[in-house]
């Protein structure tokens, strides 16, 4: 088994998987800083709640917050998103390098498609199933007894 592992890119990833983080990274790239009240405006959900997944953005190093008096603004920071997506890439290059093999060998002709002879009527094809009994339907519902 190899044990290949990269704790920030696990992060990233892990940041990734939920979609009230994906949409509140949508958020952040509409603009330079986002407050942190604006941001959870559109959400459903609390501000400790949001700022638990603003935590986790932190954490992997999506995010980058910064205090002014009372306001704590957001930004989004890309170090570790060129790094996924660098992973990705590596992935989408040896997928379609695959597939396009695949497709190549598929669309050669080299294979020539001999006719399948016709059925012959004198001889029926013989089935391996056995066929069971069928069980007998319930009669009518008969008188009821007492106790």
């Amino acid at each position: 088994m190899v044990k290949y592992q990269d704790g920030a890119l696990d992060r990233t990833f892990a940041a990734l998987s939920d979609p009230t983080r994906r949409a509140l990274l949508t958020r952040l790239g509409a603009r330079e800083s986002v407050s942190v009240s604006e941001l959870a405006r559109p959400f459903v959900m609390s501000l400790p709640a949001i700022m638990k997944h603003l935590d986790v953005l932190s954490d992997a190093g999506l995010v980058a917050r910064s205090k002014t008096g009372r306001t704590v603004s957001c930004r989004l920071t890309a170090r570790p998103m060129e790094q996924a997506m660098a992973w990705l890439d590596r992935y989408q290059r040896f997928w379609s390098d695959r597939l396009d093999r695949l497709a190549a060998f598929v669309e050669q002709d080299s294979w020539p498609n001999p006719p399948l002879p016709p059925p012959s009527p004198d001889r029926a094809l013989r089935s391996n199933v056995v066929s069971m009994p069928r069980r007998r339907k319930s009669g009518p519902p008969g008188r009821l007894r007492k106790k």
